[in-house]
Protein backbone atom coordinates (compact mmCIF):
# COMPACT_ATOMS: atom_id res chain seq x y z
CA UNK A 1 0.00 0.00 0.00
CA UNK A 2 1.12 3.87 -1.13
CA UNK A 3 0.84 6.05 1.34
CA UNK A 4 1.54 9.95 0.88
CA UNK A 5 3.80 11.49 3.47
CA UNK A 6 2.76 13.87 5.66
CA UNK A 7 4.12 17.39 5.86
CA UNK A 8 5.68 18.44 9.25
CA UNK A 9 5.51 21.66 10.51
CA UNK A 10 9.14 23.43 10.76
CA UNK A 11 10.49 22.47 14.30
CA UNK A 12 14.31 23.17 15.30
CA UNK A 13 16.39 20.16 15.46
CA UNK A 14 16.06 19.83 19.60
CA UNK A 15 12.29 20.45 19.40
CA UNK A 16 10.71 17.02 19.87
CA UNK A 17 7.64 15.71 17.77
CA UNK A 18 3.93 15.68 18.58
CA UNK A 19 1.22 13.01 18.23
CA UNK A 20 -2.72 13.54 18.27
CA UNK A 21 -4.84 10.32 18.58
CA UNK A 22 -8.35 10.88 17.89
CA UNK A 23 -11.75 9.09 17.17
CA UNK A 24 -12.89 9.26 14.14
CA UNK A 25 -16.25 7.23 14.77
CA UNK A 26 -18.47 7.09 17.79
CA UNK A 27 -15.95 6.42 20.17
CA UNK A 28 -14.31 2.99 21.73
CA UNK A 29 -12.58 2.48 18.35
CA UNK A 30 -9.43 1.00 20.18
CA UNK A 31 -7.25 4.55 21.28
CA UNK A 32 -5.85 3.27 24.17
CA UNK A 33 -4.20 0.00 22.56
CA UNK A 34 -2.37 2.55 20.14
CA UNK A 35 -1.63 5.27 22.42
CA UNK A 36 -0.21 2.60 24.80
CA UNK A 37 1.73 1.23 21.53
CA UNK A 38 3.06 5.15 20.30
CA UNK A 39 4.27 6.03 23.97
CA UNK A 40 7.16 3.62 23.27
CA UNK A 41 8.65 7.14 21.49
CA UNK A 42 6.96 9.53 23.52
CA UNK A 43 8.01 11.43 26.83
CA UNK A 44 4.94 12.26 27.84
CA UNK A 45 1.10 11.52 27.47
CA UNK A 46 -1.58 14.28 27.83
CA UNK A 47 -5.65 13.41 28.10
CA UNK A 48 -7.02 17.07 26.82
CA UNK A 49 -10.85 16.58 27.39
CA UNK A 50 -13.53 14.59 28.71
CA UNK A 51 -13.75 12.93 32.09
CA UNK A 52 -14.26 9.48 33.40
CA UNK A 53 -17.09 8.88 30.95
CA UNK A 54 -13.97 7.79 28.71
CA UNK A 55 -12.90 3.84 28.98
CA UNK A 56 -9.51 2.59 27.22
CA UNK A 57 -8.91 -1.06 27.05
CA UNK A 58 -5.70 -2.28 26.81
CA UNK A 59 -4.48 -6.01 27.13
CA UNK A 60 -0.96 -6.25 27.55
CA UNK A 61 0.93 -9.88 27.53
CA UNK A 62 -2.41 -10.87 27.78
CA UNK A 63 -3.30 -9.14 30.98
CA UNK A 64 -6.32 -6.69 30.50
CA UNK A 65 -6.60 -2.97 32.03
CA UNK A 66 -8.85 -0.35 31.83
CA UNK A 67 -8.35 3.02 32.28
CA UNK A 68 -11.10 6.25 32.28
CA UNK A 69 -9.19 9.20 33.84
CA UNK A 70 -5.55 8.36 34.10
CA UNK A 71 -3.69 8.59 30.32
CA UNK A 72 -2.57 5.46 28.84
CA UNK A 73 0.80 6.33 28.99
CA UNK A 74 0.91 5.21 32.65
CA UNK A 75 1.50 1.97 31.77
CA UNK A 76 4.58 2.48 30.18
CA UNK A 77 7.80 3.17 33.10
CA UNK A 78 9.52 6.63 32.81
CA UNK A 79 6.79 8.35 30.45
CA UNK A 80 5.47 11.33 32.72
CA UNK A 81 1.19 11.33 32.32
CA UNK A 82 -0.77 15.17 32.02
CA UNK A 83 -4.41 15.71 32.56
CA UNK A 84 -5.16 18.91 30.78
CA UNK A 85 -7.21 21.69 31.47
CA UNK A 86 -10.12 20.48 29.12
CA UNK A 87 -10.43 17.35 31.49
CA UNK A 88 -13.46 17.35 34.14
CA UNK A 89 -12.14 15.52 37.18
CA UNK A 90 -13.87 13.77 39.78
CA UNK A 91 -11.90 13.72 42.73
CA UNK A 92 -12.73 10.40 44.60
CA UNK A 93 -12.58 8.55 41.08
CA UNK A 94 -9.15 9.54 40.20
CA UNK A 95 -7.56 8.21 43.56
CA UNK A 96 -9.81 5.10 43.23
CA UNK A 97 -8.01 4.87 39.79
CA UNK A 98 -4.57 5.61 41.12
CA UNK A 99 -4.88 3.13 43.99
CA UNK A 100 -6.23 0.33 41.70
CA UNK A 101 -3.39 0.85 39.47
CA UNK A 102 -0.59 1.21 42.45
CA UNK A 103 -2.20 -2.23 43.57
CA UNK A 104 -0.65 -3.78 40.37
CA UNK A 105 2.52 -2.53 40.71
CA UNK A 106 2.71 0.55 38.77
CA UNK A 107 4.27 4.03 39.82
CA UNK A 108 1.76 6.54 39.30
CA UNK A 109 1.83 9.43 41.83
CA UNK A 110 5.53 10.42 40.97
CA UNK A 111 4.47 10.20 36.96
CA UNK A 112 0.90 11.87 36.99
CA UNK A 113 0.42 15.93 36.37
CA UNK A 114 -2.93 17.69 37.17
CA UNK A 115 -3.72 20.92 35.53
CA UNK A 116 -5.14 23.46 38.18
CA UNK A 117 -7.31 24.80 35.53
CA UNK A 118 -9.27 21.47 35.87
CA UNK A 119 -12.82 21.42 36.83
CA UNK A 120 -14.25 19.40 39.75
CA UNK A 121 -17.15 16.93 39.29
CA UNK A 122 -18.81 17.03 42.60
CA UNK A 123 -21.53 14.69 43.51
CA UNK A 124 -24.20 17.27 42.93
CA UNK A 125 -22.94 16.69 39.22
CA UNK A 126 -23.80 13.26 39.12
CA UNK A 127 -26.82 13.90 41.32
CA UNK A 128 -28.09 15.91 38.42
CA UNK A 129 -26.78 13.93 35.40
CA UNK A 130 -28.61 11.04 36.50
CA UNK A 131 -32.28 13.13 37.91
CA UNK A 132 -32.28 14.32 33.89
CA UNK A 133 -31.53 11.40 31.91
CA UNK A 134 -34.74 9.85 34.29
CA UNK A 135 -36.88 13.10 33.65
CA UNK A 136 -35.93 12.67 29.70
CA UNK A 137 -36.97 8.91 30.20
CA UNK A 138 -40.64 10.03 32.08
CA UNK A 139 -41.32 12.54 29.58
CA UNK A 140 -40.79 10.48 26.59
CA UNK A 141 -38.56 12.66 25.31
CA UNK A 142 -36.11 9.74 25.03
CA UNK A 143 -32.73 9.51 27.16
CA UNK A 144 -29.48 11.32 25.77
CA UNK A 145 -27.15 7.70 26.76
CA UNK A 146 -24.69 9.72 29.21
CA UNK A 147 -23.08 7.52 31.23
CA UNK A 148 -24.61 9.25 34.50
CA UNK A 149 -20.99 10.53 36.23
CA UNK A 150 -21.71 13.79 36.11
CA UNK A 151 -19.59 14.93 33.28
CA UNK A 152 -22.08 17.11 31.19
CA UNK A 153 -22.88 19.34 34.54
CA UNK A 154 -19.89 20.02 35.26
CA UNK A 155 -18.84 21.30 32.04
CA UNK A 156 -21.85 23.09 32.51
CA UNK A 157 -21.14 25.07 35.14
CA UNK A 158 -17.47 25.55 33.89
CA UNK A 159 -19.13 27.71 30.77
CA UNK A 160 -21.45 29.72 33.24
CA UNK A 161 -18.24 30.43 35.04
CA UNK A 162 -19.24 28.99 38.38
CA UNK A 163 -17.17 25.90 38.44
CA UNK A 164 -15.23 24.47 41.25
CA UNK A 165 -11.72 23.73 39.89
CA UNK A 166 -8.82 21.59 40.83
CA UNK A 167 -6.65 24.77 42.19
CA UNK A 168 -9.83 25.51 44.69
CA UNK A 169 -8.45 22.32 46.90
CA UNK A 170 -5.86 24.33 47.44
CA UNK A 171 -7.74 26.87 49.58
CA UNK A 172 -10.37 25.54 51.83
CA UNK A 173 -12.15 29.14 52.40
CA UNK A 174 -12.41 29.37 49.04
CA UNK A 175 -13.67 26.18 48.40
CA UNK A 176 -16.14 26.47 51.16
CA UNK A 177 -17.48 29.86 49.93
CA UNK A 178 -17.96 28.74 46.13
CA UNK A 179 -19.27 25.06 47.91
CA UNK A 180 -22.08 26.72 49.55
CA UNK A 181 -23.07 29.13 46.48
CA UNK A 182 -22.95 25.78 43.68
CA UNK A 183 -24.51 23.97 45.92
CA UNK A 184 -27.52 25.97 46.47
CA UNK A 185 -27.94 26.67 43.33
CA UNK A 186 -27.76 22.40 42.21
CA UNK A 187 -29.86 21.34 45.60
CA UNK A 188 -32.79 24.10 43.73
CA UNK A 189 -32.71 22.33 40.47
CA UNK A 190 -32.64 18.53 42.07
CA UNK A 191 -35.32 19.41 44.50
CA UNK A 192 -37.58 22.02 42.58
CA UNK A 193 -37.40 20.65 38.92
CA UNK A 194 -35.90 17.27 38.84
CA UNK A 195 -37.78 15.20 41.64
CA UNK A 196 -34.37 14.56 43.05
CA UNK A 197 -33.48 14.98 46.87
CA UNK A 198 -31.09 18.02 48.14
CA UNK A 199 -27.26 16.72 49.32
CA UNK A 200 -25.45 18.05 52.34
CA UNK A 201 -22.73 20.67 52.69
CA UNK A 202 -20.48 19.04 54.97
CA UNK A 203 -19.89 15.58 53.53
CA UNK A 204 -18.81 17.17 50.40
CA UNK A 205 -16.78 19.20 51.44
CA UNK A 206 -15.08 16.91 53.85
CA UNK A 207 -14.56 13.90 51.43
CA UNK A 208 -13.21 17.27 48.62
CA UNK A 209 -10.68 18.27 51.50
CA UNK A 210 -9.25 14.70 52.03
CA UNK A 211 -9.16 14.41 48.69
CA UNK A 212 -6.74 17.11 48.31
CA UNK A 213 -3.80 16.00 50.50
CA UNK A 214 -3.05 13.57 48.00
CA UNK A 215 -4.15 15.67 44.64
CA UNK A 216 -2.54 18.69 45.60
CA UNK A 217 1.12 17.14 45.21
CA UNK A 218 0.02 16.63 41.62
CA UNK A 219 -1.10 20.12 40.82
CA UNK A 220 0.76 21.13 37.63
CA UNK A 221 0.94 23.95 35.20
CA UNK A 222 0.47 21.28 32.48
CA UNK A 223 0.88 24.20 29.38
CA UNK A 224 4.37 24.83 30.43
CA UNK A 225 5.41 21.34 31.50
CA UNK A 226 4.83 20.31 27.48
CA UNK A 227 6.59 23.28 26.18
CA UNK A 228 9.41 23.06 28.22
CA UNK A 229 9.52 19.46 27.63
CA UNK A 230 9.74 20.04 23.47
CA UNK A 231 11.89 22.19 23.48
CA UNK A 232 14.22 19.96 25.17
CA UNK A 233 13.92 17.23 22.38
CA UNK A 234 11.30 15.08 24.13
CA UNK A 235 7.78 14.38 22.37
CA UNK A 236 4.18 14.47 23.43
CA UNK A 237 1.19 12.33 22.88
CA UNK A 238 -2.41 14.15 23.20
CA UNK A 239 -4.73 11.17 23.92
CA UNK A 240 -8.14 12.03 22.93
CA UNK A 241 -11.29 10.67 24.16
CA UNK A 242 -15.10 9.81 22.97
CA UNK A 243 -15.00 10.34 19.15
CA UNK A 244 -15.29 12.88 16.43
CA UNK A 245 -18.98 12.32 15.59
CA UNK A 246 -19.60 12.48 19.99
CA UNK A 247 -17.90 16.02 19.57
CA UNK A 248 -20.37 18.82 21.12
CA UNK A 249 -20.26 20.66 18.18
CA UNK A 250 -19.36 18.47 15.13
CA UNK A 251 -21.04 15.15 16.95
CA UNK A 252 -24.79 14.13 16.25
CA UNK A 253 -25.67 16.67 18.30
CA UNK A 254 -27.72 16.29 21.06
CA UNK A 255 -26.77 12.93 21.04
CA UNK A 256 -22.91 13.70 21.84
CA UNK A 257 -20.84 14.43 25.07
CA UNK A 258 -19.82 17.57 26.45
CA UNK A 259 -16.61 18.41 25.09
CA UNK A 260 -14.83 18.36 22.12
CA UNK A 261 -13.22 15.45 20.83
CA UNK A 262 -11.81 16.83 17.91
CA UNK A 263 -7.56 17.52 17.33
CA UNK A 264 -7.95 21.13 17.38
CA UNK A 265 -8.82 20.77 21.16
CA UNK A 266 -5.73 18.94 22.11
CA UNK A 267 -4.25 22.31 22.25
CA UNK A 268 -6.93 24.06 23.63
CA UNK A 269 -7.26 21.28 26.22
CA UNK A 270 -3.70 21.52 27.36
CA UNK A 271 -2.30 24.94 26.71
CA UNK A 272 0.02 24.50 23.97
CA UNK A 273 -0.28 26.15 20.71
CA UNK A 274 -1.77 24.56 17.99
CA UNK A 275 1.77 24.71 16.05
CA UNK A 276 2.66 22.07 18.70
CA UNK A 277 0.22 19.82 16.55
CA UNK A 278 2.19 17.75 13.90
CA UNK A 279 0.89 14.79 12.95
CA UNK A 280 -2.87 13.69 13.77
CA UNK A 281 -3.90 9.99 13.63
CA UNK A 282 -7.11 9.01 13.61
CA UNK A 283 -8.42 6.00 14.55
CA UNK A 284 -10.54 3.91 12.89
CA UNK A 285 -12.47 0.37 13.57
CA UNK A 286 -12.96 -1.83 10.53
CA UNK A 287 -16.89 -1.62 11.44
CA UNK A 288 -18.56 0.77 13.14
CA UNK A 289 -19.79 0.60 16.65
CA UNK A 290 -22.18 3.02 18.58
CA UNK A 291 -23.26 3.03 22.38
CA UNK A 292 -25.99 4.80 23.77
CA UNK A 293 -29.06 6.59 21.96
CA UNK A 294 -28.61 8.79 18.55
CA UNK A 295 -28.74 8.24 14.47
CA UNK A 296 -26.58 5.52 13.56
CA UNK A 297 -26.86 4.95 9.20
CA UNK A 298 -25.16 1.45 8.75
CA UNK A 299 -26.56 -0.41 12.14
CA UNK A 300 -27.11 -3.96 11.71
CA UNK A 301 -29.44 -6.35 13.64
CA UNK A 302 -26.95 -7.03 16.21
CA UNK A 303 -29.16 -9.00 18.72
CA UNK A 304 -30.25 -11.84 16.37
CA UNK A 305 -27.95 -14.80 16.39
CA UNK A 306 -27.16 -16.00 13.12
CA UNK A 307 -26.74 -12.81 11.84
CA UNK A 308 -23.48 -10.33 10.33
CA UNK A 309 -24.22 -7.85 13.53
CA UNK A 310 -24.38 -10.44 16.07
CA UNK A 311 -21.21 -11.80 14.77
CA UNK A 312 -19.97 -8.55 14.89
CA UNK A 313 -21.21 -7.66 18.55
CA UNK A 314 -20.05 -11.31 19.93
CA UNK A 315 -17.03 -11.98 18.30
CA UNK A 316 -15.97 -8.08 18.79
CA UNK A 317 -16.54 -8.44 22.64
CA UNK A 318 -18.82 -4.84 22.34
CA UNK A 319 -19.58 -3.67 25.56
CA UNK A 320 -18.71 -0.45 26.99
CA UNK A 321 -15.60 -0.20 28.42
CA UNK A 322 -17.24 1.99 31.74
CA UNK A 323 -20.64 1.32 31.46
CA UNK A 324 -20.32 -2.44 30.43
CA UNK A 325 -23.40 -1.06 27.84
CA UNK A 326 -23.57 -3.89 24.77
CA UNK A 327 -22.50 -1.47 21.81
CA UNK A 328 -24.70 -1.48 18.44
CA UNK A 329 -23.09 -2.57 14.94
CA UNK A 330 -23.25 -1.90 11.59
CA UNK A 331 -21.02 -1.65 8.77
CA UNK A 332 -18.12 0.92 8.22
CA UNK A 333 -19.86 4.47 7.15
CA UNK A 334 -16.97 5.89 4.86
CA UNK A 335 -19.35 8.85 4.40
CA UNK A 336 -19.37 9.24 8.05
CA UNK A 337 -15.53 8.58 8.52
CA UNK A 338 -15.18 11.58 5.65
CA UNK A 339 -16.57 13.94 7.79
CA UNK A 340 -14.32 13.19 11.00
CA UNK A 341 -10.95 13.68 8.17
CA UNK A 342 -12.35 17.14 7.38
CA UNK A 343 -12.97 18.33 10.63
CA UNK A 344 -9.40 16.53 12.55
CA UNK A 345 -7.18 17.26 9.69
CA UNK A 346 -5.99 13.71 9.72
CA UNK A 347 -2.63 13.17 8.88
CA UNK A 348 -2.95 9.20 8.71
CA UNK A 349 -5.57 6.57 10.23
CA UNK A 350 -5.09 3.67 12.30
CA UNK A 351 -7.97 0.80 11.16
CA UNK A 352 -8.51 -1.54 14.67
CA UNK A 353 -10.22 -4.79 14.71
CA UNK A 354 -9.72 -5.97 10.90
CA UNK A 355 -9.76 -9.76 12.24
CA UNK A 356 -13.37 -9.06 13.75
CA UNK A 357 -14.24 -9.56 9.68
CA UNK A 358 -12.24 -12.81 9.24
CA UNK A 359 -15.11 -15.39 8.38
CA UNK A 360 -17.23 -13.32 6.77
CA UNK A 361 -18.60 -13.66 3.35
CA UNK A 362 -19.36 -10.54 2.52
CA UNK A 363 -18.40 -6.97 3.73
CA UNK A 364 -20.20 -3.85 2.81
CA UNK A 365 -18.80 -0.36 2.97
CA UNK A 366 -21.27 2.65 3.22
CA UNK A 367 -20.07 5.18 0.60
CA UNK A 368 -23.30 7.93 0.82
CA UNK A 369 -26.44 8.25 1.45
CA UNK A 370 -29.92 9.24 -0.77
CA UNK A 371 -31.60 11.70 1.56
CA UNK A 372 -34.63 13.16 0.06
CA UNK A 373 -34.37 11.60 -3.29
CA UNK A 374 -30.24 12.72 -3.41
CA UNK A 375 -27.24 11.68 -3.11
CA UNK A 376 -25.27 12.77 -0.09
CA UNK A 377 -21.53 11.38 0.25
CA UNK A 378 -20.99 13.22 3.41
CA UNK A 379 -22.59 12.94 7.01
CA UNK A 380 -25.20 15.38 7.11
CA UNK A 381 -24.98 17.79 10.51
CA UNK A 382 -28.44 17.80 11.42
CA UNK A 383 -29.57 14.15 13.42
CA UNK A 384 -33.16 14.50 11.85
CA UNK A 385 -31.57 14.39 8.24
CA UNK A 386 -28.88 11.64 9.19
CA UNK A 387 -32.17 9.43 11.00
CA UNK A 388 -33.52 9.76 7.16
CA UNK A 389 -30.54 8.57 5.61
CA UNK A 390 -30.51 5.30 3.47
CA UNK A 391 -27.12 4.17 3.06
CA UNK A 392 -25.69 3.45 -0.15
CA UNK A 393 -23.26 0.46 0.05
CA UNK A 394 -20.60 -0.98 -2.15
CA UNK A 395 -19.62 -4.88 -1.47
CA UNK A 396 -16.57 -6.80 -1.22
CA UNK A 397 -15.55 -10.85 -0.99
CA UNK A 398 -14.60 -11.74 2.33
CA UNK A 399 -11.16 -13.45 3.52
CA UNK A 400 -10.14 -17.20 3.81
CA UNK A 401 -8.08 -17.86 6.72
CA UNK A 402 -7.15 -14.75 9.90
CA UNK A 403 -5.75 -11.69 10.21
CA UNK A 404 -5.37 -12.30 14.32
CA UNK A 405 -1.70 -11.22 14.80
CA UNK A 406 -0.42 -10.87 11.73
CA UNK A 407 2.02 -8.11 11.87
CA UNK A 408 3.04 -7.32 8.34
CA UNK A 409 0.78 -6.04 5.27
CA UNK A 410 2.20 -8.64 2.76
CA UNK A 411 0.85 -11.47 5.04
CA UNK A 412 -2.78 -10.34 5.33
CA UNK A 413 -5.17 -12.15 3.05
CA UNK A 414 -5.22 -9.89 -0.87
CA UNK A 415 -9.30 -9.47 -0.28
CA UNK A 416 -8.14 -7.65 3.25
CA UNK A 417 -5.81 -5.39 1.74
CA UNK A 418 -7.92 -5.08 -1.52
CA UNK A 419 -10.80 -4.17 1.42
CA UNK A 420 -8.38 -1.73 3.40
CA UNK A 421 -6.75 0.05 0.24
CA UNK A 422 -11.02 0.79 -1.32
CA UNK A 423 -11.56 2.16 2.49
CA UNK A 424 -8.41 4.40 1.93
CA UNK A 425 -9.82 5.63 -1.66
CA UNK A 426 -13.34 6.61 -0.30
CA UNK A 427 -12.12 8.89 2.79
CA UNK A 428 -9.25 10.18 1.42
CA UNK A 429 -6.73 9.96 4.07
CA UNK A 430 -3.48 7.39 4.17
CA UNK A 431 -3.79 3.96 6.12
CA UNK A 432 -0.61 4.00 8.30
CA UNK A 433 -1.33 1.48 11.10
CA UNK A 434 -3.24 -1.78 11.08
CA UNK A 435 -4.59 -3.20 14.19
CA UNK A 436 -4.90 -7.07 13.93
CA UNK A 437 -5.82 -8.19 18.20
CA UNK A 438 -5.95 -6.38 21.08
CA UNK A 439 -2.09 -6.93 22.25
CA UNK A 440 0.01 -3.61 21.77
CA UNK A 441 2.59 -6.05 19.66
CA UNK A 442 -0.97 -7.16 17.05
CA UNK A 443 0.22 -4.10 14.86
CA UNK A 444 0.68 -3.64 11.35
CA UNK A 445 3.03 -0.43 10.22
CA UNK A 446 2.77 1.32 7.01
CA UNK A 447 4.25 4.68 8.22
CA UNK A 448 4.67 5.51 11.31
CA UNK A 449 3.55 8.86 13.29
CA UNK A 450 6.76 9.74 14.97
CA UNK A 451 8.84 9.34 12.04
CA UNK A 452 7.06 10.71 8.73
CA UNK A 453 8.68 7.43 7.13
CA UNK A 454 6.98 4.80 4.22
CA UNK A 455 7.90 1.50 5.80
Amino acid sequence: MQSSTASARPRTASTGRNVVVVGTQWGDEGKGKVVDWLTDHASGVVRFQGGHNAGHTLVINGKKTALQLIPSGIMRDGVACYIGNGVVVDPAHLLLEIERLEAAGLNVRSRLFISESCPLILPFHVEVDKARELLRESSGNGKIGTTGKGIGPAYEDKVARRALRVQDLKHPERFAKKLHELLELHNFALTGYLNGTALEFQPIYDNAMKAAQQIVPMLADVGVRLHETNIKGGSILFEGAQGTLLDIDHGTYPYVTSSNCVAGNAAAGSGVGPDKLHYILGITKAYTTRVGSGPFPTELDWEAPGTVGYHLSTVGQERGTVTGRARRCGWLDAAALKRSVLINGISGLCITKLDVLDGLDEIKVCTGYQLNGQRVDILPLDADEIIACEPIYESFPGWEGTTFGITEWDKLPANARAYLERVQGFIGAPIDMVSTGPDRDHTILLRHPYKDDVL
